[in-house]
């Protein structure tokens, strides 16, 4: 067994035991912490992969968890059930909106996402097609149901959500190891290079934005399920602010390293709620020092190795 697989093994089983020491609030900030690391790692795809800039990802969180919360409440379709439909609705919106924009790069890209996002949420707002609820948002959400066991308290979840956060961890793993994620480490590396060696950019970026889009857009039901009450507040640009912070103060395209920001930029204000007036001051001061000492984040991703075939015998000497 690797080094690298037994810590995450002692990691997890530690991380496993939290709810049985811990009281619900302290559960439940896990359980925030479970959900924004799964959209950091479906926004690490765009951005730390594919070497986009968006900050418009609350938008697709958004629309996977009004889908769940309207099928549900008006169908009484079992929330859990949802999450391929919410999946699908999050990732085509996706596709439809970053398909005439994808050609843009670096801040050009960013304001338009950052459009996007602020559209959406004014749309909620304004409770398109008498659906959304508007300011008030939608009541009522059911919780999930895992074969006649309805999950309701924090320990609960907690279980719900850090097995999705470890599907999703192996998921991005795999892809960021296929001839998919090589692909897009080459167009974050060199664009221009990228596209000479034969790989189509544009639709590789499309499908990045497709991917993480689908993959927030499930991050919202569980979301939506676990407050039963979503409202579009639930979804501004600051959310869109975390998302990005966490994968850069972690580590741009690594796995590890957006797991360890989520602790940090969920988890360190809650430990210093006390200081009130300070913990924002001192979150800010620390980001400055990472940007300066350690542009890379915590634990950034490591340079990809690639072993050769060896040297066939009798056909040579060279190395």
């Amino acid at each position: 067994m690797e080094k690298r697989t037994f810590i995450y093994l002692i990691l997890g089983a530690i991380l496993a035991l939290c709810p049985l020491v811990l009281n619900p609030y302290w559960t439940d900030v896990l359980n925030n912490i479970g959900l924004y690391a799964v959209l950091g790692l479906s926004l690490n795809l765009i951005v730390g992969h594919a070497g986009l800039f968006n900050l418009g990802h609350a938008a697709f969180y958004a629309v996977g968890a009004y889908t769940a919360a309207i099928l549900n409440t008006r169908f009484h379709i079992p929330v859990l059930t949802l999450l391929p439909l919410c999946a699908l609705t999050a990732g085509l919106f996706a596709l439809v909106v970053a398909k005439p924009i994808i050609h843009l790069t670096g801040d050009y890209l960013c304001i338009v996402t950052i459009g996007v996002g602020e559209i959406v949420r004014i749309a909620l707002i304004n409770n398109v097609f008498g659906l959304t609820g508007g300011a008030n948002g939608i009541f009522g959400i059911s919780r999930p149901n895992l074969l006649g066991f309805v999950i309701r308290k924090p320990h609960e979840f907690f279980y719900l959500i850090w097995f999705f956060v470890a599907v999703t961890a192996f998921f991005f793993h795999r892809l960021e190891n296929s001839r998919f994620g090589r692909a897009l480490n080459y167009l974050r590396e060199d664009e221009t290079a990228a596209e000479g060696s034969g790989i189509d950019t544009a639709h590789y970026k499309l499908m990045s934005f497709v991917i993480g889009a689908a993959w927030a857009g499930m991050v919202g039901n569980i979301f939506a399920a676990k407050m039963t009450i979503i409202s579009p507040e639930s979804f501004s640009f600051w959310e869109s602010v975390l998302m990005f912070t966490l994968i850069i103060l972690g580590g741009s395209g690594s796995i590890p390293g957006v797991l360890l920001g989520a602790f940090l930029v969920i988890g360190l204000p809650e430990i210093f709620r006390g200081f009130t007036n300070a913990r924002m001051m001192l979150f800010g001061a620390a980001m400055i020092a990472m940007m300066i000492f350690r542009s890379g984040g915590i634990l950034p991703a490591r340079p990809r190795r690639y072993s050769l075939p060896q040297a066939r015998q009798g056909q040579g000497g060279g190395a």
